[in-house]
């Protein structure tokens, strides 16, 4: 297994519980995406405790939640139950830049809160390339990745143009801190990335020191 991907699932892993009773409401953006949209198939990419996958519930006739995290897909999985959606939804653990779909399957999908943990430029590209192949043509979906414009990061030095890389603590009860791999995205570069995939990017702006797109799969014409 690609050691960056079992790493980020043992760390995912070892804070699922917690981090799930933190992520309680969807995104904002999220539900503004989703409000008037409606297909046959929902898709949330690093769905963790599913809270966007029960909005995708709401809008999708089945919706698939795919994550690295074993513990997280069960975070979800139960709270699918509690909330009477578990029959629509289907959890697969998985890869973002590796989507166990079928090609042009997926009407709308979230891929919020989860580039940004993907390790190298390449293989973000390419989870944005099997956005693009699942989705149908005329499907559409929300990515979203940190922003050098977070709070987090206002005294980080870091390039206009380029983002950078760094770890972020999530500290457990009890005081256990475990350091969290991120790729924090400058506007311009989060662009680029976008531009270099399959995908066709509109509508791109920034929220809550998020970088945010609206984006389709880009089909060529013959």
């Amino acid at each position: 297994m690609d050691r960056s991907r079992e790493r980020t699932r043992r760390v995912y892993d070892r804070i699922a519980e917690h981090f799930s009773s933190t992520r309680e409401h969807p995104w904002p953006e999220v539900s503004s995406f989703l409000d008037g949209r409606s297909g046959a198939v929902g898709l949330d990419v690093g769905c963790g405790n599913g809270r966007h996958a029960q909005e995708l519930a709401g809008s999708c006739d089945r919706v698939v939640g795919v994550d690295a995290s074993r513990g997280l897909l069960d975070a979800a999985a139960d709270r699918a139950e509690e909330r009477a959606y578990a029959e629509s939804l289907a959890l697969v653990q998985g890869d973002a830049s590796r989507l166990p779909l079928a090609t042009d399957s997926v009407d709308l999908a979230v891929y919020v809160a989860t580039l940004h943990h993907l390790p190298d430029r390449e293989r973000r590209v390419r989870s944005l390339d099997e956005l693009a192949r699942v989705l149908s043509p005329d499907g559409a979906a929300l990515v979203s990745a940190w922003s050098t414009a977070h709070d987090t990061f206002e005294d980080a030095s870091a390039d206009d143009d380029v983002g950078f890389d760094t770890t972020v603590d999530w500290t457990l009860p009890g005081g256990e801190t475990v350091p969290r791999y991120y790729h924090v995205y400058s506007p311009p570069e989060f662009e680029r990335d976008l531009a270099s995939s399959a995908l066709a990017a509109a509508e791109p702006f920034q929220s809550s020191g998020n970088c945010y797109s609206l984006v389709k799969s880009e089909r060529k014409t013959s």
